[in-house]
């Protein structure tokens, strides 16, 4: 049996001003009734996705960080505060507006928080990278001098920040525990990025929690690919016990990502052995992508994953209320 999908409300949450819309936007245009509510849902979508919930229209499997934005902010991201930072203050902000999350995650019934952890403040050294392999000159000297330079310098700066991660998790996990929700770090598709696939590996073996996983962004990852710096297989194939769940979407090489399969090089069929059947499997479109696309991506996703069976749906089928175009 193929894979249920969910779709992140960041495809859409940006013309919305009711959450009901929202909602039967996604269920009428593309057929999905599984969400992940996005880091751009404002409050005032909150009600009305709650009240979708409530009648059993749709679930929400997983909230990214932070969600519903916070009041204050000037817009929705995954880095307004992060644990991972140098500065104590943006710290404190990250374990309270991630708590608030982690909260707002148990009433709408989620399981997951999906949370960007920081960055190694260094040179943004990917970007050039990216640049050179988009002007031909990924096998050329100058690109491995870029490459050693990445990966030496971050190995020199990051140790703090990795202490600073974890010291944030020990502070979030009794409210995590309290709330029976996991936190999930995703990987970027950045070397600059904290943490890297071992470096969440070591992270979750250490904290050995069941509240505390990875989170595996396919386009991310496939960028890291692209660029020499992961083979994308063999990390979800090790991160696979710890994995709560993926981000869905293609990718252009070298990094042009959010694309929805089969529009990019991601090769899926490929990956079918190693996709845990139990792990959340979150569609993650470019904000208004057409939903054609996306009912493609959901075909040719059903093709190449044929073998990875599907999570549990809901209790009862949901419907639409009356009146719902």
């Amino acid at each position: 049996m193929p894979p249920n999908f969910a779709l992140s409300t960041h495809w859409n949450a940006f013309h919305h001003t009711a959450g009901e819309r929202l909602v039967e936007e996604i269920v009428s245009t593309t057929g999905l009734t599984r969400l992940e509510l996005g880091y751009d849902l404002t409050v005032d979508l909150v009600p009305g996705v709650a009240k979708m919930v409530e009648q059993k229209v749709v679930q929400v499997d997983s909230v990214h960080n932070f969600c519903p934005v916070p009041t204050g902010a000037p817009q929705g991201h995954p880095e307004l505060f992060v644990l991972a930072s140098r500065d104590t203050c943006v710290r404190e902000g990250a374990v309270r507006h991630t708590t608030n999350t982690i909260l707002f995650a148990a009433e709408i019934g989620a399981r997951v928080v999906v949370c960007h952890a920081g960055n190694v403040e260094m040179r943004s050294y990917t970007r050039k990278l990216i640049q050179l392999a988009k002007d031909g000159k990924q096998y050329s000297p100058r690109y491995e001098r870029v490459k050693t330079k990445l990966l030496l310098k971050r190995e020199r700066k990051v140790p703090p920040y990795l202490e600073y991660l974890e010291a944030g998790i020990e502070a979030l996990l009794p409210e995590l525990e309290r709330s029976k929700v996991t936190i999930a770090f995703e990987n970027l598709p950045t070397w600059e990025a904290v943490p890297t696939e071992m470096e969440i590996y070591a992270l979750c073996q250490r904290i050995n929690s069941p509240h505390v996983r990875a989170w595996y962004d396919i386009g991310h990852g496939q960028i890291r690919q692209n660029l020499g710096l992961i083979a994308q297989k063999h990390w979800i194939n090790k991160l696979a016990p710890m994995l709560a769940g993926f981000h869905v979407h293609d990718v252009n090489p070298p990094g042009q990502d959010h694309l929805m399969p089969p529009d990019g090089k991601v090769d899926f069929a490929a990956l079918a052995s190693v996709i845990p059947p139990e792990t959340l499997k979150v569609l993650e479109p470019a904000p208004g992508t057409p939903p054609q696309l996306i009912r493609a991506a959901i075909e040719h996703l059903n093709v190449a994953w044929a073998s990875v069976d599907s999570p549990p749906l809901p209790a009862a089928p949901p419907n639409l209320p009356p009146g719902t175009p």
